[in-house]
């Protein structure tokens, strides 16, 4: 079985995480199809926005510890990983899904613990049930949250309620992410919300929604220096470019000119 499926619904893909027996847990194989996916949308064109989900009760429930570590060589894949001086595969779960020039949402529903949450946190935006399960888990396996989670997670919340739920691992529901600010929404169909969403984005020129992310991204934590400058290259990148201009006669002219494939990212 695929342990990711992309379909592409018109401009948006959806990208599902497709081991629902075990609850989309994380194995070996399971990374490799999440990085692949990454990959291959990174590279197309005709993608404006990206829906991350899983088959199944559950968005992810996180590490399999036994399809991982009950295999010798993922075994030992994990831990050299540990190693390495620059960013691993494992951090590239969560990571990767930032470097799209697309807005990423993540529709939870079910368990979304460990990784699952990583997972959510490399998406720009996320939507869970008001019944899903959230949680920083590693706690309960003697560990600290890994895989991107601590370079992500500090844009969304406070430093103590991070150290809170690292220390705790205490399970919340969807209601209780989004008073946490784990979540951007709740919603009973995220999936439903998400496509909505995603479509109201896809009106606006692709090149003006890569460079907003990659500004933004930029900009949040950086010096007050570097983010005018970033501004700055941004806007130049922008301004009197094909889809910006196109952008201003559907603006002013209320026409639906196409825009043109995007050349940013």
């Amino acid at each position: 079985m695929e342990r990711v499926r992309i379909e592409a619904r018109g401009e948006i893909a959806v990208v599902t995480l497709n081991r629902p027996d075990q609850h989309n847990g994380m194995d070996m194989p399971m990374v490799e199809a999440v990085l692949a996916a990454a990959k291959s949308l990174r590279r197309d064109k005709s993608i404006r926005a990206v829906i991350l989900c899983g088959a199944g009760p559950s968005f992810c429930a996180g590490l399999d510890v036994k399809g991982m570590f009950g295999n010798k060589r993922a075994a030992i894949t994990a831990f050299m990983a540990l190693h390495s001086p620059v960013r691993n595969r494992f951090q590239d779960w969560s990571m990767a899904w930032r470097e799209l020039p697309v807005p990423v949402i993540a529709a939870i529903h079910g368990n979304c613990f460990g990784a699952g949450i990583q997972l959510a946190l490399g998406a720009d935006l996320r939507i869970a049930t008001p019944d899903s399960r959230i949680s920083i888990m590693e706690a309960k396996w003697g560990l600290v949250p890994d895989m991107g989670g601590p370079t992500l997670l500090r844009e969304l919340i406070p430093i103590d309620r991070a150290k809170e739920l690292t220390y705790t691992g205490r399970i919340l529901s969807g209601e209780q992410a989004l008073a946490a600010g784990l979540v951007t929404h709740v919603h009973a169909q995220p999936m439903e919300q998400a496509l909505a969403l995603a479509a109201e984005m896809t009106v606006r020129s692709p090149d003006s929604v890569a460079a907003a992310k990659q500004l933004l991204q930029t900009a949040w934590h950086g010096s007050e220096r570097g983010s005018l400058a970033a501004e700055r290259h941004w806007q130049r990148k922008l301004l009197g470019s094909p889809n910006q201009r196109i952008a201003t006669k559907r603006n002013v002219e209320k026409t639906d000119t196409p825009y043109l494939p995007r050349k940013i990212g």
